[in-house]
């Protein structure tokens, strides 16, 4: 047979093609290989943006300095912790909780203990204020940064009676990141600072600060950490 025919109705001639020589003038469309989705990664550490505890301090609003002694800096009040405004200082010193630079990370703990232990009454009412900047400071998941937490939410909750009664309701907002660590037992040797310095590691100091908030949460305090915590057992000896 001609490579070429003759077509009969236009009269002209037409190449002869196999289906083996056809092309498509387009690329044939290849199946796109589905993507991996991407790793939750719950324990990756968060970004932390400035706080306003060092927004304070640095324009000089805070009744505070570092006092340099021999074995190293400690704060310095000038203006006693019992005599300040509870409502307007306590948070934001909270909020420097999650500081990791120096001297606000300093200032920032020493302050809350002070505070704290000075405080008395003065501390029940503004606990409300302080449940953001605790959940803020939980959730950079910040090993160093989370162990500091936990100790000021176990001094926090027996700074008075009703305080630990009063966290109670705000479980659902601190606990999720208790449950998320409670089996972590990385150690962090000297790498943090509390009152006494200790080694610990995030795991113990999870269970450490449940027990705490059941023994100084009252009645319905269990109750509250086991929906939030299923695993926890109780520390209170019936």
């Amino acid at each position: 047979m001609s490579a070429r025919a003759r077509d009969p109705v236009l009269g002209s001639t037409r190449s002869c093609q196999t289906s083996s020589s056809l092309r498509v003038g387009k690329k044939p469309i290849k199946a796109e290989e589905p993507t991996k989705p991407p790793k939750a990664n719950a324990m990756a550490q968060r970004k932390m943006p400035a706080t306003e505890f060092r927004r304070f301090y640095d324009r000089g609003d805070l009744p505070i300095s570092v006092e340099h002694t021999a074995s190293g800096g400690r704060i310095k009040w000038k203006i006693q912790p019992e005599q300040l405004d509870y409502h307007h200082y306590l948070p934001i010193f909270f909020d420097g909780l999650r500081e990791t630079t120096e001297p606000y990370r300093l200032l920032a703990e020493q302050g809350v203990y002070n505070m704290l232990e000075k405080g008395g009454r003065k501390v029940l009412p503004v606990v409300p204020q302080l449940i953001i900047p605790l959940k803020t400071a939980l959730n950079t998941r910040n090993p160093e940064v989370i162990c500091r937490t936990l100790m000021v939410i176990q001094r926090l909750a027996g700074a008075d009676e009703t305080v630990g009664q009063a966290l109670v309701p705000f479980y659902r907002q601190l606990l999720p990141i208790f449950n998320l660590f409670k089996q972590k037992n990385a150690n962090l040797g000297d790498v943090f600072e509390y009152s006494q310095r200790r080694h610990t590691n995030v795991g113990d100091l999870v269970d450490e600060t449940l027990e705490v908030l059941e023994m100084n949460g009252g009645p319905d305090a269990f109750i509250n950490i086991k929906y939030m915590i299923p695993t926890y057992e109780s520390a209170i000896i019936n």
